[in-house]
């Protein structure tokens, strides 16, 4: 009889733990060293906040990842980080946010509201956000029990409608190179059809 799968151990799980909330906290790091640095462009408060929300972004959309990323590789383990990785990518789209209002607005919240009606990417960026609350006040295990698994899940569907909204919030803010966000774009669009794929071929497997 084969043997069991070697469980890892505490030590290595704590140092790959260790490692996800390295990469995940990385970038800011380095933006804050840019900044000092004086690295930032022409424009450093602009590139400051664009460069916190493109972060907020890409983490969501590895977040996205994980799912397919275990079942390919075929690490279920992998799936335990996909709450750290949202949680850092909500604390990034805040500080996106804290940033605009508080060095680009100087907090002035009537300004703030004007934007929201006038201009399209801050009202769709400012809905995915919204729509974000929820789901990191809920990241918990204790909410998973007083919801219930069926209700979180349905809750935490809310992602695939925030990711392109942060999309095309990215997208409607850049003048010239819409690549990025295209790329982003499809990097959801291929995340979206694994699952679609990945649901048919359980269904048939089920099916008599």
């Amino acid at each position: 009889m084969a043997s069991a799968k070697k469980r890892p151990s505490k030590t290595q799980d704590n140092l790959v733990y260790g490692l996800v909330w390295l990469a995940c906290f990385a970038p800011l790091v380095w933006l804050a060293w840019r900044g000092f640095m004086g690295e930032l462009g022409a424009n450093p408060i602009e590139k400051l906040i664009r460069e916190l929300g493109v972060w907020g972004l890409r983490l969501l959309l590895a977040g996205l990842a994980i799912t397919p990323a275990a079942r390919i590789l075929k690490q279920p383990r992998l799936i335990r980080f996909r709450r750290t990785i949202g949680l850092f990518a909500f604390s990034y789209i805040v500080l996106h946010l804290f940033s605009y209002i508080g060095v680009d607005l100087f907090f002035d919240w009537n300004q703030l509201w004007k934007d929201i009606l006038k201009r399209p990417f801050i009202t769709l960026g400012m809905l995915g956000f919204v729509l974000l609350i929820p789901l990191a006040v809920t990241s918990t295990n204790g909410w998973v029990i007083r919801m219930g698994r069926a209700a979180w899940s349905r809750l935490h569907k809310l992602i695939y409608l925030i990711v392109p909204l942060g999309v095309l919030h990215y997208y409607l803010l850049v003048k010239a190179d819409h690549r990025p966000p295209i790329i982003y774009g499809v990097v959801f669009a291929a995340l979206m059809l694994w699952r679609v794929w990945e649901g048919r071929r359980a269904l048939l497997k089920s099916s008599p």
